[in-house]
């Protein structure tokens, strides 16, 4: 899989295949470089705490970090590779997410069925970001919105106090802000949407193996976003 607004370099599938080849691994996550600074990295794939705040692994950090990082959660989406048979046995992508967090929902599908992920440091693709709804979009906020809201019940994390708490504190706080700063309640009401889509959806998030949950370090992600998609 690779974004829209993603151009790889030439051996992009060939190292994503060699290191699916090289490892027991279900899931390869390759490496999206920054458009405006190619020298740094946008994603090498997904991290994630225990509410599910998702975050881009590596994000922001010089390219040379590649050469000895520890291996994902999962691949983003915008670079991946996946084991077919492994693909298909979980289901693939979950059809009720359209865009955003779909990367995530598999890769906690694919841990919980036992699968792991693996960096391909040299598969590589410079990516602009936010080519599909726009920065800021209203439109992105309201999926965005929806899929956090989905996730949130299909994976039971308001069953869990201590996360309930957490997220409670940090999704209302985002949905003010995007309220205040650009003036759209769409994410707010994505995730009302997004929550009641999920229904009776319910699986157990593999907390074992996600970060502990921080309220600091998800406002710190989410200050990294807006700046990252500050007009250039």
């Amino acid at each position: 899989f690779l974004n829209d607004d993603a151009v790889p370099n030439p051996d992009f599938v060939e190292s994503l295949i060699d290191t699916r080849r090289e490892s027991s691994a279900a899931m390869v996550a390759g490496v999206l470089l920054r458009a405006d600074d190619p020298a740094r990295i946008d994603s090498a794939g997904i991290s994630c705490d225990r509410t599910l705040a998702a975050w881009d692994y590596l994000t922001g950090e010089p390219a040379n970090r590649l050469d000895n990082a520890a291996d994902p959660l999962g691949p983003t989406g915008g670079a991946a590779l996946f084991d077919r048979e492994a693909f298909n046995q979980v289901g693939g992508f979950d059809e009720r997410i359209f865009l955003y967090y779909e990367d995530l929902d598999l890769a906690l599908r694919m841990r919980l069925a036992g699968y792991s992920c693996r960096l391909a440091p040299d598969a590589r693709a410079i990516h602009e970001g936010s080519a599909t709804l726009g920065r800021k979009a209203a439109a992105k906020y309201r999926q965005t919105g929806f899929s956090r809201g989905y996730l949130l019940r299909k994976y039971g994390i308001m069953r869990h106090p201590a996360l309930a708490l957490k997220v409670a504190v940090s999704d209302t706080l985002a949905g003010l802000a995007q309220l205040v700063a650009d003036q759209t309640p769409a994410g707010l009401a994505g995730r009302i949407d997004g929550w009641r889509s999920a229904g009776d959806l319910r699986l157990e998030a593999p907390l074992d193996q996600l970060e502990p949950a921080s309220l600091r370090r998800h406002f710190q992600v989410r200050l990294a976003r807006r700046n990252r998609d500050k007009p250039r």
